[in-house]
């Protein structure tokens, strides 16, 4: 067989994707081995360093460690750099790294750009990846820049560089953070709780990160002629906006009444962004009642929208899912919205996803459940948050067995490739059959 054959038959697009993730991974988790990676200069075992990398490149921000006071400068700044490669995606970066080198890309390094990126066609994705990595660094760099006096303020000079990672970090849906003292671990932005100008920087960050390139490409060529978006853009933006507002009031009358009212506010639209994509909190999460931990988990399985920092289900996920429901109530063949039909094809994916993705992080949390002798709930908060790449945590991830995490690792590198393409990838290279079996019909409901 030769080498182009061998490419052709086996190394799919989908299985390029995957490949680039894992050797990212595994090279991260070797590079925070280094005694220089750690504080304490000493070798830290593979097992976190492993969970630290998936977490980073898969942005995820469930950490064994707390990164401020464990990991190094030098540690910080691969776990950094990972997070930046995860962001964007490995084939992205690989792409842009090809291109600063003046080289031209094939047709087939096209078509694995396109699935990256979740590109709506094949022409033009080299002028979009370049969009996409100029906008990415300009926004974070004003991120950056607009934090910076206040963590220099509050930090000194070392808030220069915590500026720059955490506006990296938020862009990136990541949720690592370096607010972390020797006496407070893992505290996340909780000491800003009250800080508008933070507050509204990350929210800001975390969603212009997570509606997807598209989304800006979109807004950006027809401004607020909202008429003129693609259907795709339309659902993403109703829905975001859907799933900040109506939990953002419910957290409001319901978890955080004995907050000032404006810290109040703050507190609920922090959370309400965050929890779907970012992984950042300012507020306690174990003092969750039992329906916000609920919203919390609906909340992390969505997660963000196809074709950006974020992983979960994603937002058209649940728009097509709710088309769908709307369209059956309405005695209709085909989802309609927007003036738009939506086809047979995407509806069996979404279903498909919403199946997948519950039974997966139902899964994983009764196995760390019953291995770690935890209660469910618990557990399901971790496994949301792990499969829908957010990050948040009840604060168990630090205590779990290498079991426990490695079930959290591959349930992290399964939401950020994205469920389909772990299932393209394994069954990709099947042929389609021509024929069809007779039709019968089966009554649900």
């Amino acid at each position: 067989m030769t080498k182009e054959t061998f490419k052709k038959r086996y190394l799919t697009s989908f299985r390029i994707i995957i490949l680039g993730f894992i050797g990212i991974i595994v090279l991260g988790a070797l590079l925070l081995m280094l005694p220089i990676s750690a504080k304490s200069r000493a070798v830290t075992p593979f097992n976190q360093t492993l969970f630290t990398a998936t977490s980073a490149v898969c942005v995820t921000g469930l950490v064994v460690q707390d990164t401020a006071t464990y990991w190094s400068l030098f540690g910080q700044a691969i776990i950094l750099t990972l997070i930046q490669i995860g962001g964007l995606g490995v084939i992205t970066m690989a792409a842009t790294f090809v291109l600063l080198t003046g080289k031209r890309l094939s047709l087939s390094q096209r078509n694995t750009m396109q699935n990256a990126i979740s590109a709506p066609m094949l022409g033009g994705v080299v002028r979009l990846t370049k969009f996409v990595v100029k906008g990415t660094v300009l926004i974070e760099l004003l991120g950056a820049v607009v934090m910076m006096p206040t963590f220099v303020r509050d930090h000194g000079a070392r808030g220069v560089w915590m500026a720059i990672f955490h506006s990296v970090s938020a862009f990136c849906n990541a949720g690592f953070d370096l607010m972390g003292t020797p006496d407070n671990k893992f505290p996340s932005v909780t000491a800003y709780a009250a800080n508008p100008l933070i507050n509204t920087v990350l929210m800001l960050l975390i969603v212009i990160g997570g509606i997807s390139f598209l989304t800006w490409r979109d807004f950006i060529k027809h401004r607020f002629r909202f008429k003129r978006y693609r259907l795709q853009t339309k659902l993403i933006l109703v829905t975001s906006a859907v799933l900040i507002l109506l939990p953002a009031i419910l957290f409001f009358f319901t978890e955080y009444a004995h907050l000032p009212t404006g810290e109040r506010i703050l507190g609920s639209l922090f959370q309400s962004v965050t929890t779907r994509t970012a992984g950042f909190n300012t507020e306690n999460l174990a003092a969750l009642s039992p329906i916000g931990l609920s919203v919390f988990i609906i909340l992390m399985l969505i997660g963000g929208s196809p074709g950006s920092t974020a992983g979960g289900m994603k937002t058209t996920t649940v728009a097509v899912l709710f088309s769908n429901a709307i369209s059956c109530f309405r005695r209709k063949e085909d989802p309609e919205v927007f003036g738009r039909r939506i086809g047979a094809g995407p509806v069996k994916i979404a279903s498909t996803l919403l199946i997948l993705y519950a039974t997966i992080c139902f899964t994983g949390a009764a196995v760390i459940s019953t291995v770690e002798q935890l209660p469910l709930s618990v557990c399901l908060f971790e496994t949301a948050s792990a499969v829908g790449t957010v990050g948040l945590t009840l604060g168990i991830t630090p205590h779990l067995g290498i079991l426990s995490q490695i079930i959290l690792i591959l349930m992290m590198f399964f939401g950020r490739v994205g469920g389909m393409t772990v299932i393209f990838a394994a069954i990709s290279g099947t042929d389609k059959k021509l024929s069809r079996l007779p039709q019968e019909d089966v009554t649900v409901g």
